[in-house]
């Protein structure tokens, strides 16, 4: 049984509450109630840590990332960050990210069905490259993409994941599983600290007029009038990487794969994409929205108590995590009917629920990145309806398997190009 559906089947079993035994020591307890969700999102941060809900991803993102960290050092982490990733300032990245995505698509085999996750991939690694840290020589993009994927694709198992975190404190010596990661993260370090003292130099030397985010986070100040520190621009970047990489490629990947099986919903957006979206993406808007409703890139958000709490009418020590599935708030057939469906409609001229779509979280913890991965998925999306033209299939629906902490389509989103335009 795929772990969705065991959470499904536990749901229908226990109620909209229960608990779950993950490992020795760490007790989770789940929710599939949208109040539930709203009370931990909008819950006292001082008593629900997510930071150290997030205790996983240490050992690939660095202590300093503003998803590890909880009370004053979070708030100016993210005080800090959000500046770069005002809504009006991502549109001004439309025309790169269509650019990268053109290149991509054009490449593409015609006639022969292939995955498409290793494009989507490409695609929003160079984004970030090109967008965040403001690298734009073809040869130097290429020069840093290599380590990168080499690390993120070492990394993603939840297997090595939790190796890599009972393993983190074992000294400097090199040891399986730790040591084979540090070494291939160290020179994904150096080249994050030298784009960043490359970039601090050239400031130093008068260099301005820069919209990269790397540059923006670099000039950016506390309410202390304190910058970042290297450490800390290392951790944020690399969090910037792995959130904004692998998430939105994935998320890329199922948006294709779903609408690949719906042909009536690939032949509208066909349509709308000939008519130069006359009428504007609402539909568009729609298909990402019901995609990461049926297909929700990360399953749950998890916060640790620090006190005893209640949740949902049940009484909960302090110690354990409280995690609002969004899998399972997502396919609540009382919210949604037939929620197994793909039914983009659900979306047009409705905007959901606060606490009953939460692909991103909510809260004071909703994802820096919602609005540039919204963006960047509209703007994918539209390169490759203006560039290809996609055959549906009736191939059954991709399974779900987890990479990293991702519910990726188990055969990278297989599709076919019927003829390039």
């Amino acid at each position: 049984m795929q772990a969705t559906g065991f959470l499904e089947e536990c749901r229908d079993r226990y109620g909209s509450i229960f608990t779950l035994e993950i490992s020795q020591g760490r007790t989770v307890v789940l929710s599939s109630d949208p109040t539930v969700a709203r009370e931990v999102l909008t819950g006292d941060p001082d008593l629900l840590y997510a930071g150290q809900g997030n205790v996983v991803l240490r050992p690939l993102l660095g202590e300093r990332s503003v998803l590890l960290l909880d009370g004053p050092e979070h708030l100016r982490q993210r005080r800090l960050l959000l500046p770069p990733f005002h809504g009006e300032r991502m549109r001004a990245y439309g025309e790169r990210i269509d650019a990268i995505a053109a290149e991509h698509v054009a490449r593409w085999p015609v006639g022969r069905p292939f995955p498409v996750r290793d494009s989507m991939q490409a695609i929003t690694l160079e984004v970030i490259l090109r967008v965040v840290f403001g690298v734009e020589e073809p040869a130097r993009v290429a020069q840093l993409s290599a380590p990168l994927r080499r690390l993120l694709d070492a990394a993603v198992s939840p297997a090595q994941m939790l190796l890599l975190q009972l393993t983190r404190s074992e000294g400097t010596r090199p040891r399986a599983p730790w040591g084979r990661i540090r070494r291939m993260m160290a020179p994904v370090d150096a080249m994050i600290h030298e784009e960043i003292g490359a970039r601090r130099a050239e400031l130093a030397a008068g260099g301005s007029g820069r919209d990269d985010i790397l540059s923006l986070l670099l000039e950016a100040r506390d309410e202390a009038g304190a910058p970042m520190t290297d450490a800390e621009l290392r951790d944020e970047l690399m969090t910037l990487l792995v959130a904004g990489h692998e998430t939105t490629a994935t998320a890329l990947s199922w948006t294709l794969e779903r609408v690949t099986r719906e042909p009536e919903v690939l032949a509208r957006l066909e349509r709308e994409a000939a008519g130069g979206w006359a009428d504007g993406t609402a539909y568009l808007d729609a298909v990402i929205t019901e995609t990461l409703r049926l297909r929700p890139v990360v399953p749950a958000v998890v916060r640790k108590l620090q006190a005893p709490m209640t949740f949902g009418g049940w009484q909960l020590p302090a110690g354990v995590n409280i995690a609002p599935s969004i899998w399972l708030i997502h396919h609540d057939p009382g919210l949604y009917p037939d929620p197994h469906s793909f039914r983009p409609e659900r979306f047009l001229g409705r905007r959901p629920g606060t606490y009953e779509w939460i692909p991103f979280g909510g809260g004071i913890r909703r994802c820096l990145g919602a609005a540039f991965a919204l963006h960047e998925m509209r703007v994918v999306l539209q390169a490759i309806l203006a560039a290809a033209r996609l055959e549906p299939t009736a191939a059954a629906p991709e399974r779900i398997v987890r990479r990293f902490v991702t519910f990726t389509p188990a055969a990278g989103g297989r599709l076919t190009v019927a003829a390039k335009r």
